[in-house]
C-alpha cells in the first residue's frame, strides 16, 4: 500500500481498487488508524463511525470483486456535523444538541452513501455553523493542518482538517457565507460552493437558508467535481477553456488585505493572462451585501432557535449575540433586506454578463492563531466581524458558484484565490479552475509531510 492512499485523486484511488492494487478494507483501516494517531492533535472529528466505515468498506470490496463501479465506491468521505447521518448524533457544535440522533440520512449524505462512500465520521463545526472559525463549547477548537495552533476557518473547519491531515480523501462541507471556501483557503485545499439551489440537503439542518449549499473540500478540482456531480445529480463535462474576460479585484469592497495575499492573487491574475485570458483589474459591484446577508441570516436564527435563549448558559457568546440581535430586528428590516436581495443578484448578474469570471482573494489574511482575529490588516483597522474573511459572503448573496484554490504561501501558511462565474455556469467555473490549478502547481508537500505516518509513541512507564 502507498504510504498514504488518501492523497490519491479519487479517480486514481477507485481505479486502483478496480485493478486490485488497493483494497477498500485496507484503506479504511489506514484511515481509522490515522484518526486514532493524529486526530487528538488536529481535532477534526467529533464522532468516529468506525463500525459503519468498516461495513461500507467490506461492501465496497465485495462490489469491486464482482466488477461493479460507482463514483465514490470505497472512498473515505468525512461528513460535516451539520448533516444528518443515520443512527449518528447531529451535534451542530452545540451543548443543546447532545443526544439527538438522526433517524435517517439527510439528502446530501444519502447521495454520497448511494455513490459508495466510506464514512469514517462526522467533523467539527462552530455552534450552529454561525462562525467563520471552528470554536464552540464542546472542547478545544479544531486545528489547522498546516499549524494546529491556528484556526482552519469555519464553519467547515473540521472537514478541511480531516482532508488536510490525511484523515479522509474528501470532505462534505456546507457554505452559507464562505464556510467551505474560508477553510479551504486557510488549509491549502480546493473548496467549491456550487450555484445556490443546485445541491439540496432534504430533511437537513436549517440555517442561512437563502444562501447555503452543500459542497466539497478536496485536494483537487477534479475531486471537487466528482462530489459536486453526485450532490447535484448531474454532470459537468470536462472541456478545454476558451479565452475568457476575467474581472480581477485584489481588494474587493475597498477592504484591507495582507500584502502577501495581494501578491498571490496578482500572480494568479498574471497566470490567467499568460493562459490567454483577458484579465481586467476593476471594482466589483458587491457593495451592500452585508445589509442583506445580516438581517436574513438573523431572521433564520430567530425562527429556528429563539427558544434556546431560555438556557443562554448553554450557548456560545456568538450564538447568544446573534439571537439577541435577531430579537431586535423588525419585520420591515427583514422585508427590506429581502427586496434588496433581488436587486443585488440582478446587479451581479449584469456584471457577469460583461465578464465571464471574477478573480479575488478568498480571504484577506493567512490563518491566524486561535481566538486572535486580526484587529488590523496591512496597517488598517479590520472590521470586528468580517476582517479576515469579507470576500466570500457576497457571492452567497449573489447565489453564484465560487471556488477557492490554493495559490501560494506566506510564512509557511497557504493562501487561496477565489474564482466566480455567473449562476448556473458551474461547469465553466470548474473547467477554468482546473486550468488555473494546473498552472499554479501548488506544493502540498509541507502539510503531507507533517502528517506522514510515524510509529505510535511508546507508553511512558
Amino acid at each position: 500500500m502507498a504510504e498514504n492512499p488518501l492523497h490519491l485523486p479519487i479517480r486514481e484511488l477507485t481505479d486502483a481498487y478496480a485493478r486490485g492494487d488497493l483494497n477498500p478494507i485496507d484503506v479504511t483501516e489506514e484511515v481509522l488508524d490515522r484518526i486514532e494517531r493524529f486526530d487528538p492533535e488536529v481535532r477534526a472529528y467529533v464522532t468516529v463511525t468506525a463500525d459503519l466505515a468498516r461495513f461500507q468498506a467490506a461492501d465496497a470490496a465485495d462490489r469491486y470483486s464482482r466488477g461493479e463501479r460507482a463514483p465514490l465506491l470505497g472512498v473515505p468521505v468525512s461528513i460535516k456535523d451539520a448533516f444528518h447521518l443515520a443512527d449518528t448524533e447531529t451535534g451542530l457544535g452545540s451543548l443543546t444538541q447532545r443526544g439527538r440522533v438522526a433517524r435517517s440520512d439527510s439528502g446530501a449524505v444519502a447521495r454520497l452513501r448511494a455513490a459508495g462512500s466510506v464514512m469514517p465520521g462526522k467533523t467539527s463545526v462552530p455552534e450552529f455553523c454561525q462562525s467563520a472559525t471552528s470554536d464552540n463549547l464542546l472542547g478545544p477548537e479544531t486545528g489547522n493542518p498546516w499549524d494546529p495552533t491556528r484556526t482552519p476557518g469555519g464553519s467547515s473547519g473540521g472537514a478541511a482538517a480531516s482532508v488536510g491531515a490525511g484523515l479522509a480523501t474528501i470532505g462534505l462541507g456546507s457554505d452559507g457565507g464562505g464556510s467551505i471556501r474560508i477553510p479551504a483557503a486557510f488549509s491549502g485545499l480546493v473548496g467549491y460552493k456550487p450555484t445556490t439551489g443546485l445541491c439540496a440537503d432534504e430533511r437537513g439542518f436549517r440555517a442561512m437558508t437563502d444562501f447555503v449549499t452543500a459542497g466539497p473540500l478536496a485536494w483537487t478540482v477534479d475531486d471537487a467535481r466528482i462530489m459536486t456531480e453526485i450532490l447535484a445529480e448531474t454532470s459537468f463535462a470536462r472541456a478545454s477553456v476558451p479565452n475568457r474576460r476575467i474581472a480581477f479585484c485584489p481588494r474587493p469592497d475597498g477592504r484591507p488585505v495582507d500584502p502577501a495575499v495581494v501578491r498571490t492573487v496578482e500572480a494568479a491574475a498574471s497566470i490567467l493572462s499568460d493562459l490567454g485570458h483577458e484579465v481586467v483589474e476593476t471594482d466589483i459591484p458587491i457593495h451592500g451585501w452585508n445589509e442583506i446577508f445580516g438581517p436574513l441570516v438573523l431572521d433564520d436564527e430567530l425562527r429556528e432557535r429563539a427558544h434556546l435563549l431560555e438556557r443562554p448558559e448553554l450557548l456560545t457568546p456568538y450564538e447568544r449575540a446573534s439571537l439577541r440581535a435577531a430579537e431586535q430586528l423588525t419585520s420591515a428590516e427583514v422585508a427590506l433586506a429581502r427586496e434588496a436581495l433581488g436587486d443585488f443578484r440582478r446587479r451581479v448578474d449584469s456584471f457577469l454578463h460583461d465578464f465571464d469570471a471574477i478573480l479575488t482573494p478568498t480571504v484577506a489574511t493567512v490563518a491566524f492563531p486561535h481566538e486572535q482575529r486580526p484587529k488590523t490588516i496591512d496597517g488598517e483597522k479590520a472590521d470586528w466581524l468580517w476582517g479576515a474573511f469579507p470576500f466570500t459572503s457576497p457571492f452567497n448573496v449573489a447565489a453564484t458558484p465560487a471556488i477557492s484554490l490554493p495559490a501560494g504561501t506566506s510564512e509557511g501558511l497557504p493562501i487561496g484565490v477565489q474564482l466566480v462565474t455567473a449562476r448556473g455556469r458551474d461547469a465553466d467555473l470548474l473547467n477554468l479552475a482546473e486550468s488555473l490549478e494546473s498552472a499554479l502547481g501548488f506544493d502540498y508537500a509541507p502539510v503531507r509531510e507533517r502528517w506522514a505516518s510515524r510509529p505510535v509513541p511508546e507508553p511512558v512507564s
